[in-house]
């Protein structure tokens, strides 16, 4: 069955009693936003583990009693074939495949679309009318009133990638304004980076000036989250990019004065280092969710680490 990711997001009815949830697409940062929230619904309907696999021959079929139910999140579709998936509906556990568009998929995503017990969910970029039910349910979770030149602007002007487009939204709920004028708008949605964005491109500095830019610019939890989900960004365009060609044609426009720094950064992660770079995300995720007051101690570890896993 198809299920509109959507709807994951802004809490609409969308039943969480399936055995396989498949994420795709080609927009990354709703893939990871999708991921990352479907995992919270389900462990907050049931007792449930987490297990990160990289394919199905990871998978230990054997069922022990007196383990808990486990979700299994995989990213590599290698050796998913009919039989062995039949299997995989016998026990407890719950799978979530992460798979980017390609060929090798297609078949695979056809196979689950056709299954009552699955659920597909298709990540592209925002068009308008996802924007806008995003900006609507923002509006009004928030209690935000917003002037009708300020609404349009920010319809016109939000990012098409997820993780900008919250970015900017968060932004403007920082603000606590009891009515948000064109005038606050303009002044926060911009095509420059911000303040503490531009701490990514400090990467190659020496850790001295990297401390110390970085007391400066991340003063507030909300300025580290925002920092963190900015370079989350560039990580997951490093992870899922094959070529250098297809990085180049998603670093974002206004970003060409760094667009040089930015292919050398990728130029210096092979596979291993990908996959090394996937697990710091999600160590870094796991200590957000968890240990969120300290989150200006956790996101500038992960700046130093990216750096060490980086350059060497």
């Amino acid at each position: 069955m198809r299920a509109d990711p959507l709807n994951v997001i802004l809490e609409e009815k969308i039943s969480l009693d399936k055995k396989f949830y498949l994420i795709s697409g080609n927009e990354v940062t709703l893939i990871e936003k999708i991921l990352n929230l479907l995992i919270k619904k389900l462990k907050k309907a049931s007792p449930i583990t987490l297990e990160n696999i990289q394919n199905i021959k990871a998978y230990d079929s054997q069922v022990n009693l007196f383990s808990d139910k486990k979700i299994y999140v995989l990213r590599d579709s290698k050796g998913l074939e009919k039989q062995v998936i039949e299997k995989m509906e016998q026990g407890t556990d719950l799978f979530i495949f992460v798979f980017e568009n390609s060929p090798k998929i297609k078949t695979l995503k056809s196979s689950f679309l056709k299954r009552n017990d699955s659920y597909v969910l298709d990540c592209y970029e925002l068009d308008k009318g996802s924007r806008r039910k995003l900006l609507n349910n923002f509006i009004n979770v928030n209690g935000i009133n917003i002037d009708k030149e300020a609404y349009w602007f920010l319809l016109e002007k939000l990012d098409s990638k997820y993780i900008f487009f919250e970015n900017d939204l968060n932004k403007i709920k920082d603000l606590n304004f009891k009515y948000i004028t064109i005038d606050e708008v303009k002044k926060l949605i911009t095509v420059e980076t911000g303040k503490n964005e531009k701490l990514f491109f400090y990467l190659f500095k020496n850790n001295k000036d990297i401390v110390n830019s970085y007391k400066d610019k991340t003063l507030t939890i909300s300025d580290a989250n925002n920092f963190y989900y900015y370079c989350k960004f560039f990580l997951l365009l490093i992870i899922s990019c094959k070529s250098e060609d297809d990085f180049k044609k998603n670093i974002p426009n206004y970003l060409f004065r760094e667009k040089d720094f930015l292919i050398d950064v990728f130029k210096k992660y092979n596979d291993k280092k990908k996959k090394k770079l996937l697990k710091l995300i999600q160590n870094t995720e796991r200590f957000l969710r968890t240990k969120n007051e300290v989150s200006i101690l956790i996101v500038f570890r992960f700046l130093l680490s990216f750096k060490k896993l980086t350059i060497s």
